[in-house]
């Protein structure tokens, strides 16, 4: 009998089970580049990290497989989860955290086309006029919670603050931009 070109779903999960390598080879080559999609969602400023990512979530997808359970959903749909999770486990370590603040600036950060339209938006309608009259403790909270998308207890975690505090200082700075644009 020859190696299948195509697999059902629970014949995929069951050679997956077996440790068939085909089987991890075509789960690779027929749902990376979805997952991939999924993990440059999150990780938006680093290719090679994603690409990292994606490696880890194949290990843990071939290392957990048995705990994969067909009642509870679809395997891509476990798969995604996989991949959601390591992204957000990787923006969150501590290493990333401490890479981000110790990047520096390139001298031509705003020499580039896209950067320059984006700069002179920025300016033209004064958001980073107005964003600068806020505290940085402030700022950097809004800018992640507006800009970036994280909710407030993702960026209690990533800051390593309380969750009232997030909340708190994300609404002193709401209101601090309200005052300041009246």
């Amino acid at each position: 009998m020859g190696v299948p070109t195509t697999y059902t779903e629970q014949e995929l999960v069951l050679a997956l089970k077996e440790r068939n390598d085909q089987a991890f080879g075509f789960l690779y080559d027929n749902y990376a580049g979805a997952l991939y999609s999924i993990i440059k969602q999150i990780i938006t400023d680093n290719s090679e990290l994603a690409s990292d990512v994606l490696q880890e979530v194949f290990i843990n997808i071939w290392r957990k497989i048995e705990t994969y359970d067909q009642t509870k959903g679809r395997l891509f749909t476990w798969m995604l989860n996989i991949a959601r999770n390591a992204s957000i486990d990787t923006l969150r370590s501590k290493s990333y955290q401490n890479s981000q603040k110790n990047q520096e600036l390139p001298d031509n950060v705003y020499k580039g086309v896209a950067n320059q339209t984006t700069q002179q938006n920025v300016d033209n309608i004064g958001l980073k006029k107005v964003l600068e009259t806020l505290k940085p403790e402030h700022r950097i909270l809004v800018e992640l919670a507006y800009f970036k998308g994280f909710t407030h207890e993702e960026i209690a975690d990533m800051m390593a603050i309380p969750l009232g505090t997030v909340k708190t200082r994300i609404r002193n700075a709401l209101l601090q931009l309200r005052d300041y644009l009246r």
